[in-house]
């Protein structure tokens, strides 16, 4: 059975930075928590113990500074072999943390959300009410679903992304429903959220916004693709191959549904576009969410960049299953391994993989001693200019602030046994800034250099460095953890 994430953290003696268990959003079925998982957990509790004793803090408190991110890190390193870059003195000075890990990376998060809906709206159509439902699963703690939206609204996102992490730019993405006025964020208010946060800033571009893409709803859309682009002028498209609404499910390469979207794009000027594959439960159709079609539009339509959210990952005991053909062995990860397989096969150079709640799985502890998180990023790697089509992106608000995700990229290194087993590159602190922001910003022709002269001065920073005096983040991930009957939570 499934269980609430915060429920079980709340049962825990800890609150890990880093989750010690996968959760899930529903788009995915949570693994159990490994027996690895559980060593990792019991060790931090226990080096968690000493530390806070020692600086004369609750061990709470410990955990949410950035010595408990060293000491989930220092754990993570002793349970599942050297992946982490961290030393012992980090978990007792918060200077020797800094001072080693300068903040100087330009993080450009490529896939965010928030809810903007009145309360009433969840309580008065079925629609609401089955939208209150899904979004339970990120907030289930709060009394009321007007609570639970606060929680999820535009002034928590900005709090547990530019006050919470160390995000610099983003963009705010949404999911695709038949009628907007049914929609959680539709795009007149994900553009509303990037104007806003934008004038907020005082100076500096802060964010970005998708616009929403259906082919599946006929060409009638055509009008609505006009209306996204030129009045609310958004900045790429996201769109959904499983979704069932209109015509249901469709594929990327289908020649009568899909194409003459392509088409309209291309005039329109919008050829960036962020496509969800893999993570394929709750809204969406199983099989239509695997990135088998990729290959062909992307070869049709060479001049668009084709950017696969999640990398097409499946974590699921379906997606598990390996498609005929597909590479065998531990190196192998549902899926993505058979988008790096047609990306290489092809030598394609516009398809990008968003890291979006797969790294946040992978270096996890997903599947135990396999070190999955080093083969997705090994493999990449390894494709001819893969360094330079990674995007970072990380789901959140779905599951809290994305700095513990920040925390492991900074310090994940793909260990030497493993390097030298299967030829792949290590991850320089080059290819990292690629990574964290370059890659994206590459694409979005942003100018890196002034942006990031104006971000360090804008208002946001300013609110960030008051904020800093006294922070206090929220350690808890949000989601569906698994347990089994009879387990507590």
């Amino acid at each position: 059975m499934w269980t609430r994430k915060c429920f079980a953290d709340e049962d825990k003696p800890i609150q890990s930075p880093i989750p010690t268990e996968i959760f899930s959003n529903e788009e995915f079925i949570p693994p159990p928590q490994s027996a690895q998982q559980q060593r990792w957990e019991a060790r931090i509790t226990e080096m968690s113990e000493q530390c806070a004793k020692k600086l004369g803090l609750s061990r709470r408190r410990f955990l949410q500074t950035t010595g408990g991110m060293a000491v989930a890190m220092l754990a993570y390193n002793e349970v599942f072999g050297k992946t982490y870059e961290v030393d012992p003195i980090e978990a007792l000075d918060p200077g020797a943390y800094a001072e080693k890990w300068p903040k100087t990376e330009f993080i450009f998060d490529n896939q965010t959300h928030h809810v903007d809906v009145e309360s009433k709206w969840f309580e008065a159509t079925d629609a609401g009410r089955q939208a209150a439902d899904f979004l339970r699963n990120f907030r289930p703690n709060a009394n009321s679903t007007a609570e639970r939206l606060s929680l999820l609204n535009e002034a928590h996102y900005i709090k547990e992304l530019f006050m919470d992490s160390d995000t610099m730019m983003a963009i705010i993405s949404g999911v695709p429903t038949a009628e907007w006025r049914e929609n959680i964020l539709p795009p007149d208010k994900m553009v509303k959220t990037r104007n806003e946060i934008n004038q907020m800033a005082g100076g500096s571009q802060r964010m970005l916004s998708h616009g929403l893409l259906r082919p599946n709803m006929g060409k009638s859309e055509f009008e609505e693709m006009e209306r996204q682009v030129k009045t609310l002028k958004i900045n790429s498209w996201k769109m959904y191959t499983g979704s069932l609404i209109g015509d249901g499910p469709f594929w990327l390469d289908d020649e009568k549904v899909a194409y003459p979207f392509w088409e309209r794009s291309r005039k329109l000027g919008v050829k960036n576009v962020c496509i969800h594959k893999g993570l394929p439960l709750g809204l969406f159709n199983e099989e239509h969410c695997h990135p088998k079609d990729v290959e062909k539009v992307a070869k049709d339509f060479s001049d668009f960049n084709f950017i696969i959210y999640h990398s097409g990952c499946n974590p699921t005991p379906a997606g598990g299953r390996r498609r005929e053909g597909a590479q065998a062995g531990p190196q192998y990860i549902p899926w993505c391994s058979e988008l790096i397989d047609i990306v290489k096969r092809n030598n394609l150079k516009n398809v990008y993989f968003e890291m979006g709640s797969t790294w946040n799985i992978l270096s996890g502890g997903y599947g135990g001693t396999d070190q999955p998180a080093m083969h997705f990023l090994g493999q990449i790697l390894n494709l001819p200019g893969g360094e330079d089509h990674l995007i970072w992106g990380t789901d959140s608000i779905w599951g809290g602030s994305p700095q513990s995700q920040i925390e492991r990229l900074r310090r994940f290194q793909i260990r030497d046994d493993v390097a030298e087993k299967f030829g792949y590159k290590k991850l320089t602190p080059e290819i990292k800034a690629k990574i964290f922001g370059l890659n994206a910003a590459r694409l979005y022709k942003v100018d890196v250099n002034a942006k990031r002269n104006a971000i360090q001065t804008d208002k946001i920073s300013e609110m960030k460095r008051e904020y800093d005096e006294k922070p206090r983040p929220s350690n808890t991930q949000f989601g569906w953890v698994w347990r089994t009957r009879g387990q507590r939570a």
